[in-house]
């Protein structure tokens, strides 16, 4: 629940989100649709600095480790995200220096980000884009979402938007005028629409990378998914072993291995943070392939940095099983994590 609130109802609405846990700040951005899974291990701390004008949503967002972002824009609407200072992925190709981010609302996209990332968001309302760019900037929306995924931008251009979200991000509640910065941010939009070029460079195995990569996402997500070998995996997907790791690191960044090492334990997470009677962290962990309390720096990292319920006991040295044998989980699926550590809006 929100800490403050501001009788104003004409007033932008403007919140600071805070979450110690990745599905926490998943579900903190308003009106999207989002799950994330920790890649990196150690403590997650995430931060969202959001306003909401009419028609229109702008936000700086900071998570501290690695992620796999699965995210949803809410329907009708167009977002343009602008990575700070780092690169990152989406849909399994690279965001270059000078690029920004564009997908349709109600369309599903991945984000792959590293550590200590920050992005900037804008989103506008299909309505407010066809009044102030027309039929370019329809296109964004109407086209396929691969077609203007990735769009170049000169670096003074870039600078400058990021420098008017940054200004009204911090600005004091007072000083705030919707209608007047409203306007500039759709000025600085319909610049960048003028002066974008699409990026469609992709090399020609990139669809087929792709293919194998969401196959077995697909797989993993399937509420019968059980833990598997890489055997399998290269039998599920017809390739060979040298081809699923090209595939994965190519598309996301990791090993196959580390897929399924991280998938399960994000499982884990969110069962403990969903308990039912007689959940324990140890019948938890050997469900999903974590076996034997033997050393695993990595695993404790994420499992004693991040928050657990305090009537369990932390997993003090879990061991992460072969790839060869893993196995059965006897648990179900459980939800994502919907509630919210902190937040302050105004």
């Amino acid at each position: 629940m929100p800490l403050q609130t501001h009788e104003n109802k004409n007033a932008p609405k403007r919140c600071v989100w805070e979450a110690r846990d990745a599905d926490e700040h998943a579900h903190n951005l308003t009106d999207w649709r989002q799950e994330y899974d920790q890649v990196s291990a150690g403590a997650f701390y995430g931060r969202i600095d959001e306003i909401q004008l009419d028609e229109m949503q702008i936000f700086k967002e900071h998570t501290s480790q690695a992620l796999r972002q699965q995210c949803n824009v809410w329907p009708e609407s167009l977002w343009i995200g602008i990575p700070r200072d780092r690169t990152c992925r989406i849909n399994g190709r690279p965001v270059g220096e000078y690029e920004v981010m564009c997908q349709p609302g109600r369309c599903d996209f991945e984000l792959v980000t590293p550590e200590a990332f920050d992005i900037y968001g804008l989103v506008v309302s299909r309505r407010l884009l066809a009044s102030a760019a027309g039929e370019s900037g329809l296109a964004l929306m109407e086209r396929a979402p691969s077609t203007y995924m990735r769009l170049r931008l000169p670096s003074h251009t870039r600078k400058a938007v990021t420098f008017l979200i940054e200004r009204l991000l911090r600005a004091d509640r007072e000083t705030l005028a919707p209608q007047v910065h409203r306007d500039i941010l759709m000025m600085a939009l319909v610049e960048m629409l003028q002066q974008k070029v699409p990026n469609d460079d992709v090399p020609p195995s990139y669809s087929h990378r792709k293919r194998v990569v969401d196959q077995v996402k697909r797989y993993v997500d399937a509420p019968e998914y059980v833990p598997v070998t890489m055997a399998e995996l290269c039998g599920l997907t017809h390739v060979s072993q040298r081809t699923l790791q090209y595939c994965f690191t190519s598309i996301l960044g990791i090993s196959p291995v580390q897929f399924l090492r991280t998938a399960r334990l994000n499982r884990v997470r969110r069962a403990l943070a969903h308990p039912v009677d007689g959940t324990t962290v140890t019948g938890v962990a050997n469900d999903w392939g974590f076996i034997t309390l033997a050393s695993s720096r990595e695993t404790i990292a994420v499992f004693s940095a991040n928050r657990l319920p305090k009537r369990w006991p932390v997993i003090e040295t879990p061991h992460y099983c072969s790839a060869d044998f893993l196995p059965q989980r006897g648990v179900g699926s459980t939800p994502s994590l919907r509630s919210r550590s902190s937040s302050m809006c105004s």
